[in-house]
């Protein structure tokens, strides 16, 4: 029970730590002339994840703690490391892209186009899986993949990205030589 508790003390503190890096990155981009796309959609998933929080702390905090799982979700925890800190400053929860600034080329993002979004996805299935609710797991990662569907959509348009993630031409065709990830991800 206890080290039940003591990880979603730390998720809850994690989420909560990269709440407020992302407000102060959104700020410092938006007063570099930033611009905000995706708004309409922002609440949808605030909403999503603290309902999935709330919920991991109500039926979660007295479970038992599968270990195979716990090292699954840990893995993902450097994952989401490395994607912060490819990002650094750039990170935000929000879509936010600052005009003549060149897209994030380098950690994950040499290999997808949104990896931060794979990481959450991974983790909304996984943490649940350590408690043994599958279908809690399952649930959420309908919901989320739902919003994610919107928000990539969403930040692809504001990127000027084709539905691969692959950056348009100014003919507005896909130049598949030219694949870049996004400036951020949240």
């Amino acid at each position: 029970m206890t080290g039940s508790i003591l990880l979603l003390v730390f998720v809850t503190a994690q989420r909560l730590g990269e709440l407020v890096y992302a407000r102060r990155n959104t700020r410092r981009l938006i007063a570099q002339g930033g611009v905000e796309s995706g708004a309409r959609h922002y609440p949808l998933i605030v909403g999503l994840h603290a309902a999935w929080l709330i919920g991991l702390w109500l039926l979660a905090w007295d479970r038992p703690m599968h270990a195979g799982w716990l090292a699954a979700y840990l893995a993902l925890q450097g994952l989401r490391v490395w994607t912060l800190a490819s990002l650094g400053s750039r990170w935000t929860t929000r879509i936010v892209t600052v005009p003549g600034e060149t897209l994030v080329r380098r950690g994950p993002y040499r290999f997808l186009p949104h990896p931060n979004y794979l990481v959450v996805a991974g983790e909304i299935a996984v943490l649940p899986l350590v408690f043994g609710l599958w279908g809690y797991a399952l649930a959420f990662s309908i919901l989320n993949a739902a919003v994610l569907w919107i928000r990539i959509r969403a930040e692809n348009r504001a990127l000027g990205m084709d539905a691969a993630g692959a950056r348009r031409t100014r003919s507005g065709r896909p130049n598949g030589r030219n694949r870049a990830p996004p400036v951020r991800t949240g």
